[in-house]
């Protein structure tokens, strides 16, 4: 690895100056999701790198994507400091300058030198007009895959499959047509046209989490969003879960009300599909996504630690989330990797997407991002919507 640190966690938002745009456009989440999970994008030639006690420096004319914690992609190095191209976390920003750790000797480097965003590491496999099939290039992966139709310009429908042979073609699918026809829904804006929405995408390789506020363009106020998301759960089976992959989904067709059973959202129904039993046998199943402190609501608004901030500490409670067959009384099949849930009530007052926190007890170390989840398309208060972080850090499993 070219980093002395992890950089297996990618973490992207629609701040970053040269982020691609989520909106009321058919093609829009392919377009996002071709650029930060499989090409990268915002490339640029660097003017200088230079390595002085531990710290490189890129210098570059002009703006740039990177923010402290996002990974870019550097290449054209030669000669001694070759070792560097590939992925380096950003410890630093400035006008023109991207900073990140090394372990290499003081100097400068030759070569042309260009940096980018770095992609989070899947492919598309199959592509049509505004539709696309993605999988995670990662050898440990369960290779599953994501079909994603984004012919519609308010939202995507999402299916995932064991295996395809074309854009339409595939066996295996979770959900099922009997259990929602035509796939679930993600998504993008709840009115059509070329207005931006706010959103989040984090991915380790193998997972990736998607948090939009579609209703963003009918007001500024409307911050709060959905999180949804694709890819390998944490299975729990000693021996193995060869089918520990998860899809989950809204099955509502209005962008603003797409809040049902979201990863973070109060699980009333199993909108979380995984392709079969951990048995291996059967087809698609549908789960429920808990929070181990185990009340069953919404992150930020569960006060099954009371609120925050805890009236005893001052404390920020965090917990792990599972999959399991059903909204109670169910045993765990698989952690959910990357999200965090709030087991305190009144987090909405204090955090907004995007804010950072550092993490304690057993994230310690570790830098969070903030989400807003709600469970009502109505303005965002501390009764409707509340927190959940992203661990940017990582590793995640």
């Amino acid at each position: 690895m070219a980093s002395v640190v992890d950089t297996s966690v990618k973490n992207f938002n629609n701040t970053m100056s040269g982020a691609p745009v989520i909106n009321g456009v058919a093609g829009s989440f392919i377009a996002m999701f071709d650029a930060v999970g499989v090409n990268g994008f915002d490339s640029k030639i660097a003017t200088g790198l230079t390595i002085a006690g531990g710290v490189g420096t890129l210098a570059y004319t002009g703006g740039h994507s990177a923010q402290v914690d996002s990974v870019i992609a550097l290449s054209g190095i030669t000669g001694t400091y070759a070792a560097l191209n590939g992925e380096q976390k950003v410890t630093s920003v400035a006008a023109g300058i991207v900073r990140f750790a090394t372990n290499m000797a003081d100097g400068s480097a030759s070569g042309t030198v260009t940096f980018k965003m770095a992609p989070a590491g899947w492919e598309k496999v199959f592509a049509g007009t505004n539709k696309a099939v993605y999988r995670s290039l990662s050898p440990l992966s369960t290779k599953m895959l994501l079909r994603v139709d984004d012919t519609n310009a308010q939202f995507v429908r999402v299916v995932g499959y064991e295996s395809m042979t074309d854009i339409d073609t595939g066996v295996g699918p979770f959900p099922t047509a009997a259990q929602i026809g035509g796939g679930g829904y993600w998504p993008k804006s709840s009115v059509t046209g070329t207005a931006a929405v706010p959103w989040v995408l984090a991915s380790d390789g193998r997972t990736f989490l998607y948090h939009v506020a579609p209703s963003y363009p009918q007001s500024t106020a409307y911050i709060h969003g959905m999180t949804r998301g694709f890819g390998d759960a944490i299975a729990l089976k000693p021996g193995g879960d060869a089918f520990a992959c998860f899809l989950n989904y809204s099955v509502q067709p209005s962008p603003g009300s797409m809040y049902d059973s979201a990863l973070d959202a109060a699980q009333s129904a199993l909108y979380t599909s995984f392709p079969r039993s951990y048995s291996g046998l059967g087809s698609a199943q549908g789960h429920a996504c808990i929070p181990y402190t185990g009340q069953n609501a919404l992150s930020g608004l569960d006060g099954a630690l009371g609120p925050f901030p805890s009236r005893v500490d001052g404390t920020l409670r965090l917990s792990r989330r599972f999959f399991a067959l059903a909204t109670t009384g169910a045993e765990p099949r698989a952690d959910l990797p990357g999200l965090l849930s709030v087991p305190q009530s009144g987090a909405f007052n204090a955090f907004r997407t995007g804010d950072r926190q550092p993490g304690a007890d057993a994230f310690a170390g570790r830098t969070l991002i903030a989400l807003n989840p709600t469970n009502t398309p109505g303005t965002p208060n501390d009764s409707n919507t509340g927190a959940s972080f992203i661990d940017i850090t990582g590793p995640w499993r």
